[in-house]
Order: C-alpha cells, then structure tokens, then sequence
C-alpha cells in the first residue's frame, strides 16, 4: 500500500511494501544533494542547505505512523 498526504507546502509518502517514509518538506522544484546521517535516514539538502526531504527506511520501527499518517476515507457507492 501506498499513502500520500499533502499539507500546504509539505507532502508525506508511505509504502507499506518497503517500509518507506518519504517527508518532503519543501514542494520547490530545486536541486538537492542527498546527505545520509544514519544506515536507514537520508536527507535531501535543498537551496542554502535547507533540508527539503527526509528518508527513513524501516520506518514502522523508528516513527509512529498512526499518528503521522491519520490516513481515513469513505468509498461511495457509484449510483
């Protein structure tokens, strides 16, 4: 399964599959470098080194997804 979630100027990917937690914090289209901090976390550094992406694999052991992704909707019948 796969989530996104837009808030103003901030987007949030999720894929169950792979366990992959994607924060992009800054829609801007720019240039980035990926910097990596840890084994499992990279960040994307954007104009004047402002970080504008965050990468977290393994993500369901490091954040709590409940409270990040309140993720709910209704499917209608078609009439």
């Amino acid at each position: 399964m796969y989530s996104t979630v837009n808030s103003n100027n901030m987007t949030i990917h999720y894929d169950s599959n792979t366990d992959l937690l994607y924060l992009r914090l800054d829609t801007t289209k720019q240039t980035v470098i990926n910097k990596q901090v840890s084994e499992d976390i990279t960040l994307d550094m954007g104009i004047d080194d402002k970080i504008v992406g965050i990468e977290i694999l393994d993500a369901s052991k490091k954040v709590a997804l409940a409270d990040l992704l309140p993720l709910h909707y209704e499917l209608k019948k078609a009439s």
